[in-house]
């Protein structure tokens, strides 16, 4: 018996790590396995956990152990109060846990956020970037991720994750009220605020959530055409200011070439500088009237900035002014805290 003893003796470690797995169990499909003086290896980036009976029981660091030691079992000798441990099979499970980072995981609007523009009204904006994460706290991993399964990969959890990221940053979004001409100026600010109000949530589930980044965040396309459009208007409005100057310029050398008189040179200098004025007084009003319009974000049609209603299809502008419950300040538009104070609404 001495010598069948010996033969179940076992090396327990998990060789070949996929990078893809979390959680992994140990097979042991014969109970008979782990014995007196058998083995355990933790490698670095990993971490084990011993289950008895639905129990989550040792929790082993990196290290080798010889499990004939009581010491290297405490919770589970105190469970049982074994007088000769290890002299019937452990019928338990192992599990090992890993502890890298997994890296450059994706995140994605699949859904258009909804934002609220000073410029523009409804804005629809899709963004998408990366994050990282590491399992914090095993046994919390063990209990609120894995449960009973063999084993954990990152397919399993990814979807979830990214849904949590996405509403996230779509609330984090929507409360900054950063104009959407400047939302590329603020992805490090949005990415931390964002990464701040995660934390929790992922901590609850024993995950460690690393690090987060906005790539993108673009505008629909009327929206950047509008853009392209204001800006082009804005460097032929400052072209042709610059070309009255050269055309007035011009017409002084003429004229002292010619020994034209000063009264001439004033004439000509006169009509350079009106036919310049002209040219930068039209691009102006087309830019001022395009500033003061607003386009509906149901029909796509331009009304007066100040209308409250659209003439084409009678959407409302206007929100319903609301006031914050504790400090009595207004609270614009669909805000869901109060600006003042801070207060939830």
């Amino acid at each position: 018996m001495g010598w069948l003893k010996e033969q179940f003796r076992k090396v327990i470690e998990w060789k070949d790590q996929d990078e893809n797995v979390i959680v992994y169990r140990f097979p042991l499909e014969d109970r008979r396995e782990i014995m007196n003086k058998s083995v355990l290896v933790v490698n670095p980036g990993q971490k084990a956990i011993f289950v008895q009976e639905g129990q989550i029981a040792d929790v082993f660091s990196p290290g080798t152990y010889k499990l004939d030691d009581i010491k290297n079992l405490p919770i589970l000798t105190t469970l049982y109060n074994w007088k000769y441990l290890w002299e019937s099979p452990y019928k338990g499970q192992i599990y090992f846990i890993s502890t890298k980072q997994f890296l450059n995981r994706n995140w994605g609007t699949s859904n258009p956020i909804i934002m609220r523009d000073q410029d523009f009204g409804m804005v629809r904006v899709r963004g998408f970037g990366t994050y990282s994460f590491s399992v914090g706290d095993p046994t919390s991993s063990m209990e609120e991720l894995c449960g009973a399964q063999g084993i954990l990969t990152i397919s399993k959890v990814d979807d979830y994750f990214r849904k949590v990221i996405t509403s996230t940053l779509s609330n984090v979004i929507a409360e900054s009220e950063i104009p959407a001409l400047d939302l590329s100026m603020h992805y490090e600010e949005l990415a931390d605020a964002a990464r701040a109000r995660l934390k929790n949530d992922f901590a609850e589930i024993g995950i460690k959530l690393n690090s987060l980044y906005i790539e993108n965040l673009s505008l629909p396309e009327d929206v950047e055409k509008m853009m392209d459009k204001r800006t082009n208007v804005g460097v032929m409005n400052g072209a042709m200011q610059g070309y009255a100057q050269m055309e007035s310029i011009e017409a002084m050398k003429d004229a002292a070439k010619n020994g034209q008189s000063m009264s001439g040179m004033g004439i000509s200098l006169g009509a350079g500088l009106g036919l310049g004025k002209m040219y930068a007084d039209n691009m102006s009003q087309a830019l001022s009237s395009d500033a003061d319009s607003k386009v509906c974000p149901e029909c796509n049609s331009k009304n007066k900035k100040t209308a409250k209603f659209c003439t084409e299809c009678g959407y409302k502008f206007v929100a319903t002014e609301r006031v914050c419950p504790e400090c009595g300040a207004k609270v614009p538009g669909k805000g869901k805290f109060c600006p003042e104070c801070g207060a939830k609404i």
